[in-house]
């Protein structure tokens, strides 16, 4: 008698891509999480620029999304700090005190886009996609 297999080898799913998003208020980690998740991505939450710095497999992201105003070390700070170390991974900086200078600065820190709170759902997700997307390989 001759068997048949009758299952197909899987193919492996292509990972998620991964977001690290750091912000020092829980309620905005856990609506991010929330939203980046429900759009397929994997996330990992810091809530200071020192924990991101500080986590193992820091660099592992393909996305950063760093709010601007944090006690410890802003978010224009942690960014350039990233770029040392890691110069491809888009930067997107979330903050609810926008000024004129901040995109200037941003962008002399690495920072892909700047998107202001609390518009961070659609508007987030698709410059997300887009860094990520357009992010050298």
């Amino acid at each position: 008698m001759i068997e048949v297999s009758s299952h197909h080898e899987q193919l492996p799913s292509p990972a998620k891509p991964t977001v690290f998003v750091v912000d020092d208020d829980a309620a905005v980690l856990g609506s991010l999480r929330f939203l980046l998740e429900t759009d397929g991505f994997a996330v990992r939450t810091f809530r200071s620029g020192t924990a991101l710095l500080n986590a193992s497999g820091a660099l592992g992201a393909d996305c950063y999304v760093i709010d601007y105003k944090m006690p410890d070390i802003n978010g224009i700070e942690l960014a350039g700090r990233l770029r040392k170390s890691d110069s491809e991974t888009p930067v997107i900086l979330i903050t609810g005190y926008p000024d004129e200078n901040i995109s200037t600065r941003a962008a002399a820190a690495g920072v892909k886009d700047v998107v202001l709170k609390p518009l961070l759902d659609e508007n987030l997700l698709k410059r997300i996609r887009r860094a990520i997307q357009d992010r050298p390989r």
